[in-house]
């Protein structure tokens, strides 16, 4: 049985109820067709994620995160190997070391760049929340220590940058340079790179050193950053990854003690060993990784990646 509805006069404008009526139910069933559609697109991207797609849109998602020294690294392959594999999106972010192993721990990320090594009490924080790291060394890194290009010093020992960041040293004319205050810089305290920095050179590798930078060392954000200060301040004393250090700063050739020779970061040094502020660059999966994640990592170990490593100034651990 039809409902009958009459003609109605609103305002002096008359309105015939049966044709509204039924413009309500189509927007109504058009409504309900686009929730039930938007519904089974979000179904069909949860199921996607890990497997491969059909169309030409990525299906397969990794996220990566970490270390603001890798940061250029990790984008230079994910561009690369997004372009030979149209289905793997793979999103890169920085904010140090400490940030993304922290995403590690808390499992809301595929892979956590470090340019430290993970923690003992890391491992523990993770393992209590059923997370299990698997570590993969990446590349190796060289710190360079950076100074004004019109500082006359041209060398330092370990002891002495030691002794410059624990303010024991403050003036460049102690070291035969000129008589100018020493201005210190350093990343900040999340940085993988100052945790290194600290452990290696300010304690030189001694675990029962307790020795820490001075307080008036200024921590900056990024390694670009410390470049830039370097660049403008004739005062300033810097250290950055080799990848990040530019012809507009110099580098400072670096010696183990007084007896030894003193070395410039290049590929060949940290090679043969003979550069003494050298690290590994490492990526920590959850677990052994399986799928995607998988096929990521072991692209990286290859030479094709490890060729991207060069390019950017750090230095490869396969050769091609």
């Amino acid at each position: 049985m039809h409902l009958v509805y009459k003609n109605i006069k609103v305002f002096g404008t008359v309105f015939n109820l049966n044709r509204l009526a039924a413009g309500y139910n189509t927007i109504m069933r058009k409504m309900c067709c686009i929730l039930i559609l938007a519904a089974i697109s979000l179904l069909l991207a949860g199921c996607s994620s890990g497997s491969s797609g059909t169309s030409g849109a990525p299906a397969l998602y990794i996220q990566n995160k970490g270390s603001d020294t890798i940061v250029n690294l990790a984008l230079g392959w994910a561009e690369r190997y997004q372009e030979l594999h149209p289905d793997v999106s793979i999103s890169v972010t920085g904010g140090g070391s400490g940030t993304g192993i922290a995403a590690l721990i808390n499992d809301t990320v595929d892979i956590a760049n470090a340019s430290r090594a993970i923690k003992d009490e890391e491992i523990k924080a993770a393992q209590a929340n059923g997370v299990e790291p698997v570590e993969f060394v990446v590349s190796q890194d060289a710190i360079g220590v950076i100074v004004h290009r019109d500082n006359p010093i041209n060398r330092l020992t370990l002891q002495e940058i030691s002794w410059i960041y624990t303010g024991k040293i403050t003036n460049w004319q102690e070291l035969g340079g000129d008589d100018r205050p020493i201005v210190k810089l350093s990343r900040e305290t999340n940085s993988g790179t100052h945790v290194y920095f600290l452990e290696e050179v300010i304690r030189l590798g001694d675990s029962a050193n307790k020795e820490i930078f001075s307080a008036d060392t200024l921590l900056l954000p990024s390694s670009e950053g410390i470049i830039a200060e370097v660049r403008e301040n004739p005062n300033a004393i810097g250290y950055d990854g080799l990848g990040y250090i530019t012809d507009d700063v110099k580098i400072i050739a670096v010696a183990v003690d007084d007896g030894s020779a003193y070395v410039l970061p290049t590929i060949e040094t940290v090679n043969d060993g003979t550069y003494p502020i050298a690290r590994y660059l490492y990526m920590y999966t959850i677990g052994q990784p399986t799928g995607a994640v998988k096929d990521y990592m072991e692209w990286i170990m290859q030479a094709e990646a490890q060729k991207i490593v060069k390019d950017l100034g750090f230095v490869p651990i396969v050769t091609e």
